[in-house]
């Protein structure tokens, strides 16, 4: 499901169902999958898509991990990542909402420092253009024209 969240259910994943209606009907013997979080990332729907694939005879083969859950190793294996991929996404949740919570207490862009933007202003009063004076300071051109706007006002 190209686009579509590996956290997303079931229900909102057509392509996953259309994989799990061929489980059912026994269409295939074995699924190839680019990586564990390409399938979910909840241990529990994990562990599920997995007992539920094997019930009906069909094994899993996780590319980048170079992982087949044809043997007990490589089941033990893919629980293991199962429970990284659900890690990985309950970090990446929180690092979300800390980033919400600085943007409200923070709004907008951090200022600029005041040295620098003195840097900027006598590069510009040499003469310097805008992007050799943005490249020189390792700054954005956005942030040299601004600072250029506010001296010609």
């Amino acid at each position: 499901d190209e686009g579509i969240s590996g956290a997303k259910g079931r229900e909102q994943r057509p392509a996953f169902d259309r994989l799990m209606q061929m489980v059912t009907r026994r269409e295939i013997d074995l699924i190839a999958v680019w990586s564990v979080d390409r399938l979910g990332r909840s241990l529990q729907n994990l562990i599920g898509f997995l007992n539920e694939i094997n019930e009906r005879g069909v094994d899993l083969y996780l590319h980048t991990q170079g992982l087949d859950t044809s043997t007990s190793a490589g089941r033990a294996m893919f629980s293991m990542l199962s429970v990284f991929a659900e890690f990985e996404r309950a970090i990446l949740r929180e690092r979300i909402m800390a980033g919400l919570a600085r943007s409200i207490k923070k709004p907008g862009r951090p200022p600029i420092d005041p040295d620098k933007a003195e840097k900027i202003r006598r590069e510009l009063g040499r003469g310097t253009s805008i992007n050799a004076t943005a490249k020189k300071l390792k700054c954005g051109v956005g942030t040299v024209h601004r600072i250029k706007q506010k001296m010609a006002a």
